[in-house]
């Protein structure tokens, strides 16, 4: 039996009795701690002004690192508070020094926010965009990344580990390894996985990863980290755009880096939001991720068996499949599941094909419904689910 105590995790979370909640991946619900964390300090900023209320929360600010940091199997100074997982990742491209012909690789199941950012860098600076092919059983191809990186010495290879439209888990170690032999700059995006599975830096072998609160960590929205390597900080990577927290001001016109990943961050922040985050993780450290991923698949391998046998069309493709569970009706068309789920007080998000235009292409879908069961949901309610969706 998987070590969950679902019943003291539902008592401590507000929202979770009088609905359905399946919706973590687009932003979960929060445990009681960290929203009587956060109101805690709004009123202390309200009672003592912003610099006081910080003071007194330091040691409380610095746990955020520690919390962070073993939650992916690093060291807290190579964590950087952020703002979103896409700030983050922002933050990781511009520390990249791109040219002219300088190449990206990257797969076709990446979050469309990253595929902008790659696409900004194609009309500024004249960057290639290369995409690693699927194998027939939609696992990333590592003997054709391996060639592509033979061919172009890519500067940057960048995997999201786990799509925002899909449940696949993409062999983000695999990637890793290959960067390594090739000593080629590697970013993953683990903003779906992070608090869901279990996410070891150390056997991704990456350079950078972003996080994000909102989603399966159970934080407050507008929070996220970056993870950045030895390696990153060892050759004096930074963003374009640094202020008096990355670096020190030295000389009339000149800088020192801070040693840390702190150098990524940006001084002002919410305070309220970086303490409830943080207790957002050690709530989760304190469950145990594995323990986490095990109830997870479990929930969501349930869940797409009894879609599947109502005759519903899943959509996730792959050997690993995580806790997004993506389906339509065998025609394509979401409209009454949509009116169904509604009816029943189920919360869920619909994923649309501007989203994941090369993955929805190759599917022939517009848009399809997204399921995301996480530690507080019951086995019950999984089967509510399906039983309301068998018609």
């Amino acid at each position: 039996m998987y070590k969950i105590d679902l019943d003291t995790i539902r008592k401590e979370t507000d929202g979770c009795t009088d609905k359905i909640f399946l919706n973590s991946a687009g932003g979960s619900l929060m445990p009681k701690i960290v929203a009587e964390t956060m109101k805690d300090h709004i009123v202390l900023e309200q009672q003592h002004g912003a610099y006081e209320s910080a003071g007194r929360k330091s040691e409380h600010l610095n746990q955020f690192y520690a919390e962070a940091a073993q939650l992916i199997n690093t060291q807290p100074d190579n964590i950087a508070f952020t703002v979103s997982s896409t700030d983050a990742y922002a933050k990781a491209l511009s520390s990249i020094e791109f040219r002219e012909g300088d190449v990206i690789i990257t797969t076709n199941d990446d979050y469309v926010s990253n595929q902008m950012a790659f696409f900004s860098l194609q009309k500024k600076r004249g960057v290639k965009l290369i995409r690693v092919k699927n194998l027939s059983d939609h696992e990333l191809d590592l003997e054709d990344l391996e060639n592509l990186i033979k061919k172009y010495n890519p500067k940057l290879v960048a995997v999201t580990h786990i799509p925002t439209n899909s449940g696949l888990i993409q062999n983000v170690e695999g990637v890793g390894k290959i960067c390594r032999q090739y000593d080629v700059l590697y970013l993953v995006d683990a903003c779906q996985s992070v608090g869901q599975l279990v996410v070891d830096v150390e056997k991704m072998g990456c350079d950078f990863l972003t996080a994000t609160g909102r989603k399966f960590v159970r934080g407050p929205r507008g929070t996220g980290f970056l993870y950045v390597s030895d390696r990153v900080l060892e050759q004096n990577m930074a963003p374009v755009f640094l202020d008096m927290n990355g670096a020190q001001w030295t000389d009339f016109d000149d800088y020192t880096l801070l040693k840390t990943a702190k150098r990524f961050e940006l001084w002002e922040t919410s305070i309220s939001s970086f303490l409830g985050f943080t207790e957002a993780l050690h709530y989760a450290n304190g469950i145990g991720l594995q323990n986490i991923e095990n109830y997870n698949k479990k929930l969501a391998e349930t869940l797409r068996t009894g879609l599947q046998n109502n005759g519903l069309r899943i959509l996730d493709q792959g050997k690993n499949l995580g806790s997004i569970v993506t389906f339509v009706a065998q025609d394509g068309s979401i409209e009454n599941i949509y009116r169904i789920l509604k009816e029943n007080t189920v919360y869920f998000s619909v994923s649309n094909k501007s989203n994941a235009l090369i993955d929805f292409s190759l599917k022939g879908l517009d848009r399809a419904i997204r399921l995301s069961p996480h530690y507080f949901n019951t086995p019950e309610e999984i089967e509510k689910v399906v039983k309301m969706l068998k018609y």
